[in-house]
């Protein structure tokens, strides 16, 4: 059985849990007796032998599926059937088969893609050479040969690159949506094999390392060769889904492939994620089928006691089967009217919400204001089944790189010698907003200057020009004081490739201000100041780390003059000031202020001269403690701060890490709609002991709260905004417990927790705890990962929602996960997660509703997600009018559909008091099958599909119409017994009324009208009229479609009940047609059509007078909005830009350097660089660091370098 199932696709063996992977380089023998799973990936569902059987067993666990078929078994029973089998089987084929070849549809593409991925190609080392091989035909233990702009095969170890120090550059957009390059390097004993293929060939190290995680940012293992061991990080491993770039070739050796691969391991396990209407309607049916089971009952009780009493007497025309009596008519008649009265449940409901929703789907889909033109980047709906979801979101989860910002860094400001730049004013002297159309300061006159880069304050480029020494020692300072590595393709055209994007885009500043950083060698830097080549002795490079939050150069210029220049956090270095530069540093901090309140990041220059001889003395100082074997980094740091001390201040800079369009005003338009915006970033991690200082934001969630004011989210006017980084679980247990007492001094130790139990299943929401104003909450991964232990995530939970904006920093993917799976969990809400990389996968997946931002940053996230467009600020549109419309349409529809069928199902129940309970069917058996399948399906499916209480304007105008979903308003067990309720009375006033009307009634000519079917036909008519005008009344927008699908359906109506009912009919289908003459002989009477009337007028008045009522008395949200829409004469304009107000704050921004270690040893290395220009791909402008770390980075003299080996 196992075999068999194995060879369906169909695992059945658990896999070993594997503890720790052992491999040898090139030897695959070896290496396959592991079974380690090879290169090859899966994301299809099914194979050709398993997808019918396994997706009709999937499609009958739905319960109305397996209801449905459970009737069609009993409507074969002629003994109890009253009903043509066709009835069912018809629609249900229709739903099965839709369900079928959507799914089939789906899995087909998936296994396209697979088959893509897995038949690409790559060189694999084999037989001591190389050869081409598919991707899934790679195996652990087998070394690749990579590309320049290949992708990475696999999990590889670094083993050489064409690159100095074996250095490569890497692209992680499908890891984590970031297009900065990234760092890697080999082991010095594997790069210098090089490119040698024999020695490759004869390598033979092995690896253990730790098994296949999700942990994009964590490696550990170990390398022996020839004896030797050494110790491998994350450094030298190249993940799959990166792109090699600017890097001609590399080896690598294959870690973990496939399914194994860190990318894979991230995409997690598919979640079938269903709606909180889909779950509701569970509950709802399980009720109606008892509902049904109960007045089945009351009916078969009723044909015992009717039998017993009156049956007797009808015996003789109406004579029992042998060995029928009373209790085995009665068993009987239970199940036929189980088939009478089943479309209280029919299958035309599944068949409509699918083509409901798939309508809504498209809708999505063909928005042209939800296309991105610059990327030509449409919105996608790439699930069918959750977009009513979009209309009850509680809870939005955002990734910050590549979400909410670009990662592009723009200088924007600096304050140069007590003097701020940057803004832009006119004549009166007032701000003017910047903007595309802004005049462009002209940097033509610098043939080296960058054309991307952009500033609109002409009066720095005019002192530049003017040749003040405070300006051009602030550039000179940003073009001499770095690690950026240069490259100049051709003859002035330069790439700079920097440790961060901050620093990149101060490089690039000052080269278009006139200071070109053009190249440098482990001993020189050469630029350009001002037209004038010019070359500084680079003396020693004192690297930024995360403790000493600085970074120094000491140069000599061509006349000799020593210079130390410094960079670094404004309040590093305020305090290694000379006293002279007090009053300088007042106005400068102003600045600093309110470059802060615009939420720039900023930096704090400075320099000192130095004297020769004293340089001297530090220099062999220096020389002794970098080569001491004790407390090395100790001495170190007191070296530097000897040397970095009595310094000059020229200003400070500030580079605006962009957010893309409309992200602020995206973000307060959600918060207006009570829909609340957590932000988890998942930036390079930071050692948070080395945060000394607890005040303002010198700690690693600087940087999140500043993208959190520029967005929106983090306002001033906030009573207070709580930082939590803590060290210990009961230091973030007592930051948590003192922030909510804060906010809610009434606030229990207890969470208030509502139990509920429904379906045997147990389940608790911590409900929401009142809060005086706003607050805001910033906490980083470490204490996350304190808060998120299992005693201590509901005080997390509830210090986080009660607060307007949530900050996670430094989080790891895990994290996301759990924080949205906590909301998720034990909130009564739904939840949106939205993210650009494979690092948010977990979350996307994680959430209600998964959103995915496409475009230039990678794809994983879109691929594993529910919903696609281009830009975060799509966002409000796809909730406020998309999903808002949705559920809403959702909602009318499934009221109105339960409405219509259980005011047909009892007209029946009433009808069979007076039928002697004999199964007898109120209506023609025509109307009973076309009811659901054409007369009442297609104006609701219209209803459902074009209705829209007020259009996208006024949506974006009162984002509180959005406030009703979230509540559930619209649909509740509520709302399904009202309409039960509405349904009853109505059943009522269409038996009984056309009832009396028929009673004892004849024609116009005298003759008799009062048989049954004129009554059936009469009763039948009454309830498609009141249908119809009961759609009337639920539909708010009116469109040529609905008019046609309305009166269309009405006149089939009538055009099939007289051609059933003619006599054309009678002489083909004799036996089939009893009805023969009684539409022309009931529908030309006055007293029916007023009968018709008078039924309408009773069943609808009761529904007006209470909407009348309660617009008067209690109006909701949307009857006052459509009434100041019905007194608007024109549609609203779009909401003004709003000039963002200046904020003057002393929570400056996170320094504009990245929190891990430079290039500084890359740069002293006298093999960092190659003389000759080689002819590449251009670099990106602005990349980033290797590797995080946050220890001391160890300082080398140019001289120490040359004796290292």
């Amino acid at each position: 059985m196992g075999s068999l199932l194995s060879a369906c696709g169909i695992n059945v063996k658990k896999k070993k849990v594997e503890e720790e992977r052992h491999f040898r380089a090139n030897d695959r023998e070896f290496n396959l007796s592991f079974k380690y799973a090879n290169n090859a990936i899966k994301t299809s569902k099914y194979n050709v032998f398993t997808f019918l059987p396994l997706n009709l067993f999937e499609q009958f666990q739905r319960l109305a599926n397996a209801y449905f078929v459970f009737l069609l078994i009993l409507q074969l029973i002629p003994q109890i059937t009253s009903l043509s089998w066709v009835t069912t089987v018809v629609p249900l084929l229709l739903v099965l088969s839709v369900t079928l070849a959507k799914d089939l549809s789906d899995d087909i593409t998936r296994h396209k893609n697979d088959n893509h991925v897995n038949n690409r190609k790559v060189e694999v080392l084999t037989d001591g050479e190389l050869k081409s091989e598919k991707w899934m035909n790679v195996q652990v233990g087998d070394i690749v040969k990579l590309e320049n702009n290949e992708f990475v095969t696999a999990d590889l170890l670094l083993l050489s690159s064409s690159e100095p120090l074996n250095l490569i550059y890497i692209e992680t957009a499908e890891l984590d949506g970031e297009t900065n390059l990234k760092v890697k390097q080999a082991l010095t004993i594997t790069g210098d094999m090089g490119n040698d293929i024999q020695r490759l060939a004869a390598f033979n190290g092995e690896v253990r390392c730790e098994p296949p995680s999700n942990h994009l940012d964590k490696f550990t293992g170990t390398l022996t060769v020839g004896g030797e061991t050494l110790s491998l990080d994350n450094d030298r491993i190249l993940l799959r889904g990166c792109t090699l770039r600017n890097t001609e070739w590399c080896f690598g050796l294959v870690v973990f492939g496939g399914p194994d691969t860190k990318l894979m391991q991230n995409s997690g396990k598919s979640i079938f994620k269903r709606t909180s209407i889909d779950h509701l309607m569970n509950v709802l049916v399980i009720f109606i089928f008892g509902f049904l089971a109960f007045m089945c009952t009351i009916l078969s009780i009723g044909n015992a006691i009717w039998e017993y009493q009156e049956g007797n007497f009808f015996i003789a025309f109406l004579p029992r089967a042998d060995g029928a009596n009373t209790s085995l008519l009665a068993f009987l008649t239970f199940w036929s009217y189980v088939i009478i009265l089943n479309n209280v449940v029919p299958i035309s409901l599944y068949v409509s919400v699918e083509i409901l929703r798939l309508g809504n789907s498209y809708f999505i889909d063909w928005d042209r204001k939800m296309y991105h033109v610059k990327s030509d980047t449409p919105a996608q709906a790439r699930t069918t089944t959750l977009n009513e979801e979009l209309g009850q979101i509680k809870y939005i989860f955002s990734d910050k790189t590549g979400t909410l910002t670009q990662n592009i860094m723009t200088f924007n400001r600096c304050s140069i010698n007590g003097k701020s730049y940057g803004e832009v004013v006119d004549f009166a002297g007032q701000r003017v907003e910047v903007t595309e159309k802004t005049e462009k300061v002209d940097f033509s006159c610098n043939p080296l200057a960058d054309p991307k880069f952009s500033f609109h304050d002409h009066k720095l480029v005019e002192a530049v020009k003017l040749g003040s020494p405070e300006v051009r020692s602030f550039f000179r300072t940003l073009a001499l004081c770095h690690t950026v590595m240069p490259e100049e393709k051709t003859e002035g055209e330069l790439f700079y490739q920097a440790q961060s994007p901050d620093e990149g885009a101060l490089v690039t500043a000052a080269r278009n201000f006139g200071f070109v950083f053009r190249s440098r060698t482990p001993e020189t830097i050469s630029v350009v100041e001002m037209g004038v080549p010019t070359t500084y002795e680079l003396l020693a490079v004192l690297d930024f780390n995360n403790v000493r939050k600085r970074m120094s150069v000491i140069v000599r210029n061509p006349e000799g003059k020593l210079t130390l220049y410094c960079k670094g956090a404004d309040t590093i270095i305020f305090e290694r000031l000379h006293p002279s530069s007090t009053k300088l540093m007042e106005v400068t901090t102003e600045h600093l202020n309110e470059y802060a309140g615009e939420g720039l990041r900023t930096l704090a220059l400075a320099y000192k001269d130095l004297d020769e001889d004293k340089f001297e003395e530090w220099r062999e100082r220096h020389h002794e403690a970098s080569t001491a074997l004790d407390d090395r980094e100790a001495k170190l740091d007191a070296i530097y701060e000897e040397i970095e001390k009595d310094l000059l201040l020229l200003g400070a800079s500030a580079v605006e890490d962009k957010l893309q369009d409309g992200v602020p005003q995206t973000i307060e338009q959600l918060a207006k709609a009570d829909i609340k915006i957590w932000v988890l970033t998942g930036d390079k991690k930071v050692d948070v002991s080395s945060c000394s200082s607890r005040k303002s934001l010198q700690c690693p969630t600087e940087t999140a709260e500043n993208i959190g004011y520029s967005c929106n989210m983090l306002r001033e006017d906030m009573k207070e905004i709580f930082i939590v980084a803590a060290n210990t679980a009961e230091e973030v247990r007592e930051e948590l417990v003192n922030a909510r007492k804060k906010m809610s001094p009434e606030s229990g130790d207890e969470p208030p927790i509502q139990k509920s139990r429904l379906l045997g299943k147990k389940s608790q929401v911590v409900e929401d705890e009142k809060v005086d104003g706003e607050y805001g909450l910033v906490i980083n991964g470490h204490s996350l990962a304190f808060a998120l232990q299992k005693d201590m995530q509901l005080g997390l939970l509830r210090t986080a929602c009660m607060c307007q904006a949530v900050i996670c920093c430094r989080v790891t993917p895990l994290q996301k996960a759990q924080v949205v799976e906590l909301v998720k969990k034990n909130k009564k809400a739904v939840t949106l997660a939205i993210g650009d990389g494979a690092n948010d996968v977990s979350m996307i997946k994680t959430a209600h509703i998964g959103v995915g931002i496409s475009g230039q940053e990678g794809m994983q996230a879109v691929l594993s997600s529910d919903f696609s467009f281009a830009q975060f600020r799509y966002l409000q549109r796809l909730l406020l009018v998309h999903g808002r419309w949705s559920y809403l349409r959702m909602c009318t529809f499934l009221r109105y559909f339960f409405y219509k069928n259980f005011t047909c199902a009892f007209v029946h129940f009433w009808y069979s008091f007076f039928c002697g309970f004999s199964a007898q069917t109120v209506y023609d058996e025509w109307f009973i099958m076309l009811y659901n399948l054409i007369y009442t399906a297609l104006p609701v499916i219209g209803l459902s599909l074009f209705d829209q209480d007020v259009n996208d304007c006024w949506s974006f105008q009162y984002p509180q119409l959005y406030a009703p979903g979230q509540l559930n308003q619209y649909f509740s067990k509520m709302a399904f017994a009202r309409t039960l309720l509405h349904s009853c009375y109505s059943s009522l006033i269409l038996f009984f009324v056309p009832w009396a009307a028929m009673y004892d009634t004849v024609r116009d000519d005298g003759k008799d009208i009062a048989d049954y079917q004129s009554f059936a036909l009469l009763v039948q008519t009454c309830l498609l009229i009141v249908i119809s005008v009961q759609l009337g009344l639920d539909t708010y927008y009116w469109t040529a479609v609905n008019q046609l699908f309305l009166w269309g359906s009405l006149s089939v109506y009538f055009v099939v009940t007289f051609t059933m009912y003619s006599t054309g009919m009678y002489l083909m289908f004799t036996s089939s047609s009893p009805f023969i003459g009684t539409a022309r002989n009931s529908l030309n009477q006055p007293n029916v059509w007023l009968t018709i009337l008078l039924t309408t007028i009773l069943c609808l008045l009761p529904v007006v007078a209470k909407r009348f009522l309660f617009i008067q008395l209690k109006p909701t949200i949307n009857d006052k909005v459509r009434h100041k829409v019905r007194q608007a004469k024109a549609v609203p304009l779009p909401p003004p830009r709003i000039f963002p107000r200046r904020r003057i704050s002393t929570r400056r921004s996170g320094y504009a350097f990245s929190h891990a270690r430079g290039y500084g040893d890359l740069v002293t290395s006298g093999r960092f660089l190659r003389i000759p220009v080689k002819t590449r791909p251009p670099l990106f402008l602005h990349s980033e660091t290797p590797v995080a770390d946050s220890t001391p980075q160890t300082y080398r003299t140019i001289f120490e370098e040359a004796q290292s080996p």
